[in-house]
């Protein structure tokens, strides 16, 4: 019997979530999950769900730029494509353990993704 390697977990969790099955990604995300991401601290599967959840919709498409993998820990870059942005890249780095992802830090520019601003062209 062969183990699913970290890497592997991590890749169907973003394909799941990615794609739209957010439900699927969270079969991968461990109940006492902790997220640092650009403004909050989303701790617990339940609170992690509701951020996932939230920004998946907004997805028009995503490009893969590279993934890297040492043991229990990946890192992922890629553009997640909105109507907002196509071109600011993300990037996030997981821990798992037992077969579930059970730390998780997203890095990304929280401004390329919010409604374009009127005043930012005038200056």
């Amino acid at each position: 019997m062969t183990s699913e390697s970290a890497q592997d977990i991590v890749f169907r969790y973003h394909r799941a979530w990615t794609g739209g099955d957010v439900d699927q990604a969270m079969d991968l995300i461990d109940d006492d999950i902790t997220c640092r991401a650009p403004g909050v601290d989303v701790e617990g599967k339940e609170a992690y769900r509701s951020f996932i959840g939230g920004f998946a919709p907004m997805l028009t498409g995503i490009s893969d730029i590279a993934a890297f993998a040492e043991a229990d820990r990946v890192a992922l870059f890629y553009y997640p494509e909105t109507a907002a942005t196509t071109t600011a890249p993300a990037a996030e780095f997981f821990i798992v353990r037992e077969g579930l992802i059970s730390e998780s830090v997203l890095i990304f520019d929280r401004l390329s993704y919010g409604p374009p601003d009127p005043d930012r062209g005038a200056q």
